[in-house]
This record gives C-alpha cells, structure tokens and sequence, in this order.
C-alpha cells in the first residue's frame, strides 16, 4: 500500500469530514499529508491523531480565501518538504438561504471560500509543479454545482465554477506534467448533514438508487486515484462519487 510513496500531498479543509479521511488514506498510503486548515484547534486535534495512528502528517493553518495566508502556506510546506506533489482542494463552506433572503455577505463568503480559495491554492502550488515537471490538482465540486439545489445559489455558483477552472487548467498545464480533475460528491456524511432531520435524510437516501448516503471513504477514494500515478493520463475529468442520483 504505498501508492503515494515519497510525495507530499497539501489536503485543505482536511481537519474533518472528508478531507481529513483524505489525510488518513494519503498517509496510509506513504504520502506525506499537509493538513491544511483553518480551524486551529481542530487541526492540530486531527495531527495528533494520525500522528498516533504512525501517519506522516502536519498542520498547518491557512485561511484560503486570503492570499497572503495561502501563500504563507505553501512557503512552508516548501521549505520543510521541498515541493508539492498533490493538491487537493477540498475546504468548503455553506451559507445557504432562499435567492430572496441571501444577504450579499453570505454570497460573498461562499465565492471567497469555496472558488477563490481554490483558485488561490492552485495558483500557489503551481512554481513547485511547474519546477518538477509533475503534480496532480483535484478539486471538489458538488452535485450541486452540476444540478443546482435550492437555497444553494452560492454554493452553486462556486462549485460550478470549479468545473469550469478544471478544465480550463486541464488544458493550460497538461503540457507541463500536471493532471487537473475534479471529484463531485453527491450527499455525504459529513457534519454537512448533521444537522438534517432523518425524515429529510430519508428523502435524500429514496433519491439515490444506491440507497445510501456516501461516506467520507468514498470520496477519499476518488482523491486516492486521481492522485495516483494510475491516473496520469486522467485530466480534465470529473468524476462524480453520488451513488448515481443523477443520471
């Protein structure tokens, strides 16, 4: 199992939920996991404990939304590790409300987290990919993003957005060794979803002809292969991980 033997792979959002069974399966894997995050506490709860587990793994607090911050980041991730292999950007916000009742801060928020947080990480990385001749960018969209939800017009927009900067890189930095793709989860659980009543879970699970909300695994799964060296001739791709809710 070593998959990603020797590579250096930066996780943002990767403290809990799915980014952080990311960290858990890259490292198992033999990568060397950069726990991005904002949440300090938690990220330095989620070091200790794949530390504890033999995981090769550190944190470091970033807030993707500010370039400076993001920039920060990589600078150090570089000067410990030497470059970057993998990026995943994975952190991501909801702010939902009806398009009536969506203030503009709550707009904004979603786009600075969720696209330009994004946009920042991958911007960044990029010198050390570039300089190596080889790197792997997989970024989180949404089913949502592809088929809209309602009360979701930012988060939307953002993860619509996402697909249509996959592909754009795709097509910019193939020639320079660097795979762009991006992973759709449909309803995972996550703290997302916590807060749902069963009866709406029930609803949501009677959409998927699996019959069953995702979990964390299958998401880091994807990221797994599109990481991988399997998938060097994978770019611009998106790979839904939903169990099949829309077809």
């Amino acid at each position: 199992m070593n998959r990603l033997k020797d590579k250096v792979a930066v996780i943002t959002g990767a403290a809990n939920g799915i980014g952080f069974q990311a960290a858990r399966t890259f490292a198992r894997e033999g990568a060397t996991v950069v726990i991005a995050d904002f949440d300090q506490e938690k990220g330095a709860e989620s070091e200790e404990q794949l530390t504890a587990e033999g995981m090769n793994c550190k944190f470091i607090q970033v807030d993707v939304a500010d370039r400076q911050s993001v920039d920060e980041m990589v600078g150090k991730v570089v000067a410990e590790y030497g470059n970057v292999d993998i990026l995943i950007n994975n952190a991501g916000i909801t702010r939902d409300a009806m398009l009536s009742k969506m203030k503009p801060e709550q707009f904004k928020q979603v786009i600075d987290v969720n696209l330009t947080g994004v946009f920042n990480c991958t911007q960044a990385v990029l010198p050390s990919m570039i300089s190596q001749g080889k790197g792997k960018i997989i970024s989180t969209s949404s089913v949502t993003g592809v088929y809209g939800n309602v009360g979701q017009t930012n988060y939307a927009a953002a993860k619509a957005g996402i697909i249509g900067m996959t592909k754009t890189w795709a097509k910019e930095l193939a020639r320079k060794g660097i795979n762009v793709n991006a992973v759709v989860p449909g309803f995972t659980e996550t703290n997302m979803v916590e807060g749902v009543p069963e009866n709406v879970l029930e609803k949501m699970k009677a959409q998927i002809p699996m019959q069953r909300l995702g979990k964390p695994e299958d998401i880091a799964n994807a990221y797994l292969f599109l990481s991988s060296d399997e998938a060097d001739y994978v770019n611009g791709h998106v790979l839904h991980v939903d169990g099949g809710i829309m077809m």
